[in-house]
């Protein structure tokens, strides 16, 4: 297969929801998403979810409180322009950011025990790129100022860039208005019964509450 075009886009505006404070509302505000750099991509999010763990750092629990920073870890989007070395990819693919990415070469990554990536644990809390672990690719359009990213993703903005890693692509034929709870929710749910639980075709399962990760988790149990 030919190598894709490398395409050298410029900065470009776009409307993102951004958290200034712990439990002070998201401010709808223009800002600048930069070119994606080496091994990079930048997304046209199309669709994007809420979830608890966007609340839990929005009210500041977490050890970090890093703040201007735009949230969102669930969604989906359309590849809008990609830098150098990034192979498989190209604009117009329909794709989901994954936070949970992996370099598929640390120890933990070849672990068969987990896929927490020792390379990539660094999206969770630093709000910086994981290339060069120092600067960010959103900057308030007002002043220049950075705006921090979160779990390497951030979809909670009309464009995004994300390492190539943090990309899948998925069929174009999908309805990105369903796929895009693949980001979070419905993993979770599934990973919870037949990872954590370890449920099998005998169990007897109690599901409390019935959002996404309720859903799929009694979806899951019913593959058994």
């Amino acid at each position: 297969m030919a190598r894709p075009r490398c395409d050298t886009p410029r900065v470009c505006v776009a409307e993102a929801a951004v958290a200034y404070k712990p439990k002070v509302p998201l401010v709808l505000e223009d800002i600048l998403v930069a070119p994606p750099q080496a091994n990079e991509v930048r997304i046209k999010m199309m669709n994007a979810c809420v979830c608890q763990s966007d609340l839990y750092f929005w009210k500041g629990k977490d050890t970090e409180k890093l703040f201007p920073r735009i949230l969102g870890h669930e969604g989906a989007g359309i590849v809008e322009s990609f830098g150098a070395n990034v192979i498989g990819l190209k604009p117009g693919d329909k794709c989901i950011p994954a936070w949970q990415a992996e370099c598929q070469k640390c120890s933990m990554c070849k672990s068969s025990k987990t896929n927490i990536c020792e390379v990539f644990m660094f999206n969770w809390g630093s709000g910086l790129m994981a290339s060069d672990k120092k600067t960010t690719r959103f900057t308030r359009a007002l002043d220049g100022k950075p705006i921090y990213h979160f779990f390497g993703i951030s979809v909670f903005s009309q464009y995004t860039v994300v390492d190539e890693a943090c990309c899948a692509k998925i069929n174009n034929r999908a309805d990105l208005t369903k796929i895009c709870l693949l980001g979070c929710g419905i993993p979770t749910g599934v990973g919870s019964a037949w990872k954590i639980a370890k449920v099998h075709k005998s169990s007897t399962v109690a599901v409390f509450g019935l959002g996404t990760i309720g859903l799929a988790v009694r979806d899951s149990i019913n593959y058994f």
